[in-house]
């Protein structure tokens, strides 16, 4: 009994600190915005920033020293202390993330949109998009104001006409103004980021952000170009195109810059995209042309009111390259006649991870270029010796993987490397009277984690209350059913699938009646390990969120100690905080070396720790693969349970409608994963009233 008030005093406590830090949070987030905001007054250019200027630009930092406590301090202090927010909420018991009641959404996470540009957007996405575009046009209608003020004794001393100042004042005036989306373009596709999961998101759910993001970002630089452009022509400047100032803006660096962003741009349209996407793919690259030419173009000091994003980037990024270089064995594969295979990986115990991730996986033996996300379907309690991923023979690249592993003498070792896994911080469904699951085809694959996991919890917990499932499946061929079969695991487990309320509704919509004709039965391959395979874990080991961290604060005190003491006794001596003397681009150049160096060594630091200390607990994989799971009396009647509780309709598509209108609960999850089309189905009926306590959630990996 005193063990358990301990406990929950130790729970109180966590959570009494995790609610400081997100007060903390909350009031610097809300100080950075309000620098957004007030930019482009007269009151920040001519009182704030005078003032802050003064007291930062010493001999240490130059001028740069302001722009990095106003824009870049505050939003890594967040990112660090979001790191101690999210270490403290594993030591939380799972339950308490999962209380049951109907409060697991609100009218914030209704429908706001469904079909349109923007796809299925919730009343939560949709403010904040409107709210972000109302700070552009404020910030675009008050520098404007100001540059207008005083146009025409601008545009007299300067011999133009007065359209051409104000042709010029609207150009500068899109710069500035694409500062704000691009400092917040790269925060959605850091995979790792702690700022994400503090708020309850994940890089692949967050994916739509970057690209509404980046369209913002480009047409204003498209936009700012050509204003130029223009202004140029018609005043007989053209030769400015050529100019690359010493120290102070260098238009050829802003046009390279601005060309490698419009590759990038054309190459990410949805037709380009989905017909071409290697070329997407490997284009998307030009980032790094586009950022370092952005640098010299507008200079270092600038360049820190968009560090922030791109420097938590280039920490995940770095990582991520580290965990890549480990190759990886694989112990098993399931081989499906529906074209799709499991693959089951060796994986540390103590590697946790929640329903719904994904990882990305590099098959060298058909691209060692190639990098492809998947869906782990195993579970971190169910499956602690291995993780588990699906892939449905779709493309190029999975067909050559189906035509590897299927063929009449497979390889007997098949060599991957990965990164990951990626997920939430944590998961509500436990919180619903019902979940109804709906899916078409390859979509049933993030689904499959979340069943295994509510069985786990039946069978650990028998006296807890726990949604039932109703799991919707629309597949176009019988032989596509079998995907039902990855709902088991591939060895037998002591958990009873019986004790779950599921009901499985499977639609074969393009066959009328089982073609006998057809062989359903599944093929395992057991792979041979070498010794130099290793096991998947976490990039930063058991505390990586802590690591993390440590390596956002100690890489950036590493290097304003390496750029202060560069500034100090090398560039001060000569230009005296002038900008005038010292180079713009040698600067920037020893600002961005000093930059990614610090990264480097902090970061590798942290992943060689962490590695040395899994390897001293590593268990051999040969020790996993050196022979075949237990697949008995557990496992068969695991498979008559799930059988029973399957009931398939032929020559049919599911009634959404009436399916949902029948359902019954306080509160409904509705989960949909599968084409287009039927996440927009899901979500116009969720949002149309059909019943009042449906809880609608997307899950969509292409985009």
């Amino acid at each position: 009994m005193a063990g358990t008030d301990v406990n929950d005093a130790s729970v109180a406590a966590i959570r009494s600190v995790r609610s400081g830090i997100i007060l903390l949070v909350s009031v610097i987030f809300l100080g950075y915005l309000m620098i957004w905001m007030m930019m482009p007054t007269n009151t920040y250019y001519l009182q704030w920033f005078p003032e802050i200027s003064r007291k930062t630009s010493s001999k240490y930092l130059g001028g740069q020293g302001s722009y990095t406590l106003i824009f870049t301090f505050p939003v890594l202090f967040i990112a660090t202390i979001a790191c101690t927010y999210l270490h403290l909420g594993k030591k939380i018991p799972h339950d308490s993330f999962s209380e049951h009641g109907p409060s697991a959404s609100g009218w914030w996470k209704r429908i706001a949109l469904v079909k349109g540009p923007l796809g299925i957007v919730s009343w939560t996405e949709l403010s904040f998009l409107v709210m972000f575009l109302a700070l552009l046009v404020w910030s675009f209608a008050y520098y404007l104001h100001g540059m207008f003020a005083y146009i025409t004794q601008e545009a007299s001393r300067e011999g133009l006409q007065v359209w051409e100042a104000k042709l010029r004042s609207v150009g500068l005036t899109l710069g500035l103004v694409g500062y704000i989306s691009l400092a917040f373009l790269f925060f959605p596709v850091t995979r790792g980021s702690s700022v994400l999961q503090f708020m309850g998101l994940t890089s692949e759910s967050s994916i739509k952000y970057h690209i509404w993001l980046g369209h913002i970002t480009m047409a204003l630089f498209t936009a700012h170009g050509f204003c130029y452009i223009i202004f140029w022509i018609k005043t007989h400047q053209i030769s400015q195109m050529l100019k690359w100032d010493k120290y102070l803006v260098s238009n050829v660096a802003g046009e390279i810059a601005l060309f490698a962003g419009l590759i990038m741009w054309a190459t990410s349209l949805k037709r380009i995209r989905r017909k071409l996407f290697e070329l997407f793919f490997y284009s998307h690259y030009l980032y790094i042309v586009f950022v370092v030419f952005f640098v010299f173009h507008v200079g270092f000091s600038d360049s820190c009111i968009i560090l922030p994003g791109f420097y938590l980037f280039l920490i995940d990024r770095y990582l991520r390259f580290l965990q890549s270089q480990q190759k990886v064995g694989l112990v098993s594969a399931r081989v499906l006649p529906c074209e799709t295979v499991e693959l089951n990986i060796s994986k540390f115990q103590g590697l946790s991870y929640t329903c719904m991730s994904s990882i990305f996986i590099n098959v060298p033996s058909i691209s060692r270029l190639q990098w492809h996300p998947f869906t782990v379907t195993s579970n971190s309690n169910t499956d602690p010796d291995k993780l588990s991923i699906v892939i449905k023979s779709e493309g190029s690249w999975s067909s050559k993987l189906y035509q590897i592993l299927s063929s009449p003498s497979p390889t007997d070792h098949l060599e991957i490397s990965l990164e990951g896994p990626y997920g939430p911080a944590s998961t509500h469904f436990m919180r619903h009277d019902l979940l109804v699951m709906v899916c078409g085809g390859s979509g049933i694959t993030p689904f499959i984690s979340i069943i295994r996991e509510i069985s786990y919890a039946a069978n650990t917990n028998p006296d807890r209350t726990l949604p039932r499932i109703l799991l919707i499946c629309a597949f176009r061929k019988y032989v596509d059913i079998t995907m039902l079969e990855l709902l088991l695991p591939l060895q037998s487990t002591n958990l009873d699938i019986s004790r779950l309320n599921l009901q499985i509704e499977a639609y074969i919509t393009r066959e009328k009646e089982i073609n006998p004709d057809k062989h359903l039965q599944t093929k395992t391959i057991w792979f041979k390990q070498n010794s130099s395979d290793a096991s998947v874990s976490a990039i930063l080991g058991p505390n990586s969120w802590l690591w993390l961290g440590a390596i956002i604060s100690a890489s950036f005190i590493i290097y304003l100690l390496g750029i202060g003491i560069l500034t100090r006794y090398y560039i001060f001596p000569l230009d005296h905080n002038t900008n005038m003397i010292y180079p713009a681009a040698p600067k920037s150049v020893l600002n961005m070396l000093a930059l990614c160096l610090s990264i480097i060594v902090v970061a590798s630091v942290g992943f060689i720790w962490n590695k040395k200390h899994l390897a001293g607990e590593m268990r051999q994989i040969q020790e996993v693969g050196s022979k075949p799971f237990n697949t008995g009396k557990d496992l068969e009647s695991n498979e008559q349970s799930c059988l029973q509780a399957t009931k398939v309709h032929f020559g049919e598509r599911p009634n959404l409608k009436k399916l949902l209108s029948q359902c019954e609960g306080k509160s409904i999850g509705v989960l949909v994963s599968g084409p287009k089309r039927m996440r927009q189905e899901v979500a116009q009926l969720c949002s149309s009233g059909v019943q009042e306590n449906l809880h609608f959630e997307s899950i969509s990996f292409s985009w």
